[in-house]
């Protein structure tokens, strides 16, 4: 069974909420292998807590970063540097669902990017869009690029407000199909997340 990687067109486009939302869904392990800064309220302590289902396992993270900034700057300032090969899967039985950090052109150390993490776990891969002025350029760019590693792209799934022109012109001429919307909730919380969960049509 292949992992299945969360990634972004950028930075605050919801891949925390959406990998909420898809471990609920699937019943999925979770695992976040950098997190940078908020350290006391991580990613992966967030998704834990908006989880329902007693299935998943959140498995701890390689690197834990003191400072909220990009990987490889986080990294400096505490001293250390990210060493892809120190980061390997965690053992389950069940499907993985990685998530990463911003979008794929994001720096983990002076040579390689998230996208080279993506690459040494030949995963498929969820993008998770949101749309704004440009996110169809942000949205192609990362397509072509993930084309060009040849990594599997799953799909797309759609954060927040729909934009029909948007999605039709980027499915149109990607190929990549859209799995799903999420729309923004009111309160993001157990109840939330598995409603939203219920709702995914996602296989």
């Amino acid at each position: 069974m292949k992992p299945i990687f969360v990634t972004g067109i950028g930075t605050d486009v919801g891949k925390t909420v959406i990998s909420a939302v898809l471990v609920e869904k699937l019943k999925a392990d979770y695992w976040k292998p950098v997190q940078s800064g908020d350290l006391d309220n991580s990613d992966t302590t967030k998704v834990k807590n908006l989880i329902s289902n007693h299935q998943s396992v959140f498995h701890t993270e390689v690197y834990r970063l003191t400072q909220p900034f990009s990987p490889h700057k986080s990294a400096a300032l505490d001293g250390v540097e990210i060493d892809l090969e120190a980061i390997t899967l965690p053992s389950t039985t069940n499907c993985l669902l990685i998530e990463g950090a911003g979008g794929l052109m994001v720096p983990l150390n002076s040579k390689n990017l998230i996208i080279d993490l993506i690459a040494k776990f030949a995963p498929e891969v969820i993008l998770v869009v949101k749309n704004y002025l440009g996110s169809i350029n942000h949205t192609l760019l990362s397509i072509e690029l993930l084309k060009q590693r040849n990594l599997k792209i799953k799909g797309i799934i759609i954060s927040g407000d729909t934009d029909e022109t948007s999605e039709k012109y980027i499915c149109e001429y990607s190929q990549v199909s859209i799995l799903g919307r999420v729309p923004t909730l009111p309160v993001v919380d157990k109840a939330s997340i598995k409603q939203a969960a219920d709702a995914l049509e996602f296989e």
